[in-house]
């Protein structure tokens, strides 16, 4: 039985490990088939693949925040081409959209809360290739302000209003497939520290991602019981859908292991997955 990830964040965006650790701890973790899922950037994927032994299949990601009409979603990108015009215009743009909310949320800790950053939390913040919250709160927490970041994120900077802030799904779901990816729905119950979606909920949201090209469902999950991947991989079947599984590690920013594709920790078959084959 291959053990596979196909959900996986370095430090290019929200995750603590460099390519390198990265690579090491892929290793160590016995992955034969993984993905690199950075927010909104690739420079990763084209840095790690060149560090891939022979015996690892790699597969290119991404991972983008939208709002498909109507319906926030975060969309994987899978197996695209690097170089393909569109998909790295969508990426530029998608740096513009995440240094505004970045600005959003140090004027909101200054005004709502008092927290004026010192040019040393700055410098780095914006030195991220891909800054998102995570980024922030760690900040806070190396000031003593809370004791973890998930603490920090909801103390601090979950009341903050950052607009429309996410890539169009329609947008991002057909420069994704023009780019010669294939767009699969991320966590589709529901994320990290969410409430997971009823099944009638999930229907209604799918339809709407079908109708906007979407071609497969993460249906395995460290969060998702064994139920709940079930249930998703039915769905999956019935929509001629891609089955696709991961981890979403974060290394020491996410308590959760490479490889771990269900909280029931009930081992997954590379077979029950067929995104790997691309």
């Amino acid at each position: 039985m291959a053990k596979i990830d196909l959900h996986i964040h370095s430090n290019y965006s929200d995750g603590s490990d460099s390519i390198h650790d990265l690579m090491q701890n892929i290793q160590k973790a016995g992955l034969e088939i993984f993905s690199l899922t950075d927010h909104d950037t690739i420079d990763g994927c084209s840095e790690i693949s060149k560090l891939i032994p022979d015996n690892i299949k790699f597969i290119r990601g991404i991972e983008l925040t939208c709002n498909a009409r109507g319906q926030k979603c975060h969309i994987l990108g899978y197996n695209y081409n690097p170089e393909d015009r569109g998909l790295l215009s969508l990426i530029e743009k998608g740096k513009l959209l995440r240094k505004n909310k970045l600005e959003k949320r140090i004027e909101y800790l200054k005004e709502i809360h008092g927290i004026t950053l010192t040019k040393e939390e700055l410098d780095w913040l914006y030195s991220r290739r891909s800054v998102v919250k995570m980024h922030i709160a760690n900040v806070l927490v190396n000031r003593g302000l809370a004791a973890d970041n998930v603490e920090a994120m909801k103390k601090y900077l979950d009341g903050c209003k950052t607009g429309n802030s996410r890539f169009d799904g329609d947008e991002a779901i057909q420069v994704l497939s023009e780019a010669g990816g294939i767009p699969v729905w991320a966590h589709p119950l529901g994320g990290e520290g969410e409430r997971h979606f009823t099944e009638e909920e999930f229907l209604s949201k799918l339809k709407i991602l079908i109708d906007c090209g979407i071609k497969g469902l993460e249906c395995y999950y460290s969060r998702y019981s064994e139920k709940e991947s079930a249930f998703l991989v039915k769905c999956a079947i019935e929509n001629n859908l891609y089955i696709t599984g991961g981890s979403d590690y974060h290394g020491t920013n996410k308590n959760v292991s490479l490889a771990t594709l269900n909280k029931d920790l009930i081992p997954v078959d590379s077979s029950q997955l067929n995104l790997f084959k691309v």
